[in-house]
């Protein structure tokens, strides 16, 4: 690890906290093409667009995560099988109407956040600035995502939570 100045030994930790990110992320982006392709409904057209979003914007962070990994000088997870096993998420069925995917999407979001303020824990503990910044942005974009989706899953007749 000369070239970035990093323990490795304390690093090590980093990289095993950001493999579960990436497996996350791998099965954020598979229920988010799921979704993608089974919205039906009155939702159909906004979800549908926002999914999509949603898993491009997933499809990125996946490679930024391995590059991470492989820029701290290890090995990044990839297969499918080994995700299922360390990811923080489940699948989710096909057959599910609008306000559940976007629950389930919720619920996930959650656990990546607690997945991602890990990893920033171990990267403090390193000294690893890199992995700090990368995470510290992905944390402000998911909670942006889930605050509009919440709104989205509201009651029409919901006024601002404020507001009461």
């Amino acid at each position: 690890m000369n070239y970035l100045n990093l323990d490795k030994e304390k690093i090590k930790a980093t990289a095993k906290e950001l493999d579960i990110l990436l497996a996350d992320y791998h099965l954020y982006y598979q229920k988010l093409r799921n979704f993608h392709w089974n919205i039906v409904g009155n939702s159909f057209f906004v979800l549908h667009e926002k999914f999509e979003e949603l898993y491009d914007d997933a499809k990125l962070k996946v490679d930024e995560i391995a590059e991470r990994i492989l820029t701290l000088r290890f090995q990044p997870v990839s297969n499918y099988s080994d995700y299922l096993k360390i990811s923080n998420l489940k699948e989710s069925p096909s057959e599910m109407k609008d306000t559940e995917m976007v629950k389930t999407l919720l619920k996930d979001h959650g656990a990546m956040l607690k997945q991602m303020r890990s990893v920033i824990e171990k990267a403090e503990e390193a000294n690893d600035e890199g992995t700090i910044d990368l995470i510290g942005g992905y944390i402000a974009d998911l909670e942006k995502t889930s605050w509009m989706l919440d709104a989205w899953a509201m009651q029409t007749s919901s006024t601002h939570p404020e507001a009461k």
